[in-house]
């Protein structure tokens, strides 16, 4: 008897060895890196041979900012060596992301500790209407970036619940939740330790080729505003019509019933919750009182907002938020007992940052070396003169460097990592022909967060495998890569789309910002 039913091998499960395959062979060329610490002193010293060959044969250029003529000067002669040495402890106390992050993850530190952050998700997640669930859970994701790593620990799992609150597959609310975390890292509505991170890392290689540029926290949050709402769309959409037509949604029989009380919040914590988000609103209206008047001390001279003691303080007044928030709310809801736990609470946070303050050490000094150097004017000067008559569309170059980025953040999957190796030569390269160093650095968020759901290479990627193998046991890389896949394409394709609109139009990336 011959069956009418299909067969059981679908072109998906025959797609999926490939890309069980294909990630198998990015984690061992990724678990073949060494750890970013020893690579930035790997590069160091790749950089001094290569300062060393190209001082030997007298390569220069001519500075487009001041037409003097600038050489390459060898990392490996006396002079080299004598600045390495006597400017490790200067370059590390100075590197410009060191003392914001310190500062803002103080004060983010309190909200997290506090309960604040989880609270706020759960709130976020919770009696969502099924029809609005995935927009839901997608723009939590993009929020949820403020707390760093534990958004995926807090949020990925309340995925699962809130869609199986809805009657829906909690397998789905765990990939949506990932998904918005991790491909889209770097656009969040409220600013973030990594925006802090990041300006520090664009300004000191943007004072490359000119010393008065300073890029804030929030020179992209215009942006990143916009690309929050625009990334949860298409999640929203993709979901609909790729993954919500997957066959394969259902949980294991045997799978475990959720908790679906960890949704909902005790009456304290609702009242704490209330009371925190007055306190923000307060708070907010009060900065904006003492701005708005044109004679204020926070604006700057002849009444700007853009060159002011308050966008040169925001990193500061964001870290002041955050700890308010997390004070409030701690004390109404017994997370905090006094104030004599909030330092313990900041303590607690510094520590947590200690692996982060440790790879600062290795990057200040690379960066200080390919400072040092010119190295990196020879090559942004060469690149841009290469641009300048070839005559490549703008747009092109965009494409070429997000793409580059792209694949490298596939396997460098630190955010940190990858644009110290990439904005001392991409920012001075598009600056020399006119591109404003904040915008490259919002296409390098694009970069920096596409592929990140589809690479093991990521940590997270390996913890997210484990909360959706609580539903199918049977998971495994390439499932989960195969989830995500398609959502990590369509976002990363729609955010490129609004950037280049963005660009094209001239917005603002941000307070600050400079138009094209």
């Amino acid at each position: 008897m011959t069956s009418t039913e299909p067969e059981v091998p679908t072109k998906d499960t025959d797609r999926l060895p490939r890309i069980v395959r294909a990630m198998a062979v990015v984690e061992r060329w990724g678990n073949a890196l060494p750890h970013p610490f020893w690579l930035f002193w790997l590069l160091s010293a790749v950089l001094a041979v290569i300062s060393a060959v190209l001082a030997g044969i007298g390569v220069s250029v001519v500075s487009p900012s001041d037409n003097e003529v600038v050489a390459v000067r060898s990392l490996l002669s006396g002079d080299g060596l004598a600045m390495a040495v006597s400017t490790m402890v200067e370059n590390f106390a100075e590197f410009p992301p060191m003392a914001t992050i310190v500062v803002v993850i103080m004060g983010v530190a309190v909200a997290e500790r506090s309960g604040f952050l989880a609270a706020s998700m759960r709130v976020g997640v919770a009696r969502v209407p099924a029809g609005w669930v995935v927009f839901a859970v997608a723009f939590a994701g993009t929020v949820a970036h403020v707390a760093s790593a534990a958004a995926y620990i807090i949020l990925v799992p309340l995925g699962g619940l809130a869609f199986r609150a809805v009657g829906r597959s909690p397998i789905l609310g765990i990939v949506v939740a990932y998904t918005a975390i991790a491909s889209g890292y770097d656009a969040s509505p409220i600013p973030t330790p990594n925006d802090a991170i990041f300006a520090g890392i664009t300004t000191a290689a943007a004072q490359i080729v000119d010393p008065s540029v300073v890029v804030t926290p929030v020179s992209n949050w215009f942006f990143n505003i916009a690309s929050s709402v625009v990334l949860a769309a298409v999640i929203t959409v993709m979901t609909r019509l790729v993954l919500s037509k997957r066959p394969d949604l259902d949980p294991d029989p045997d799978a475990p019933d959720d908790d679906l009380t960890q949704l909902t919040l005790a009456p304290r914590e609702r009242t704490a919750l209330r009371l925190a988000g007055i306190a923000l609103l307060v708070a907010v209206l009060v900065v904006v009182a003492i701005v708005l008047p044109e004679s204020s001390p926070l604006r700057g001279e002849g009444g700007s907002i853009v060159d002011s003691p308050l966008l040169d303080g925001i990193a500061a007044v964001v870290a002041f938020l955050f700890g308010l928030t997390g004070i409030v709310y701690g004390l109404r809801s017994g997370s905090i007992a006094s104030l004599r736990d909030v330092p313990r609470l900041m303590l607690e946070g510094i520590k947590q940052m200690a692996p982060v303050l440790v790879l600062f050490f290795a990057i200040a000094q690379f960066l200080a070396y390919f400072d040092w150097t010119h190295v990196g004017d020879v090559l942004a000067v060469s690149a841009a003169e290469l641009i300048r008559t070839t005559g490549a569309p703008i747009v092109v170059v965009f494409l070429l460097v997000l793409v580059l980025l792209t694949l490298v953040n596939i396997m460098v999957t630190s955010g940190s990592a990858m644009w110290s190796i990439a904005a001392p030569v991409l920012v001075p390269m598009l600056m020399l022909v006119a591109i404003p160093a904040e915008t490259t650095q919002a296409l390098f968020r694009i970069a920096d967060s596409g592929s990140t759901a589809i690479t093991p290479m990521s940590p997270y990627f390996i913890m997210a495998l484990g909360f959706l193998q609580r539903y199918r046991k049977s998971a495994g890389i390439g499932t989960l890569a195969s989830y995500t896949l398609p959502l990590a394409v369509a976002m990363t394709v729609v955010w490129t789309a609004l950037f280049l609109v963005w660009w094209a139009l001239g917005i603002p990336l941000g307070p600050g910002a400079p138009v094209r």
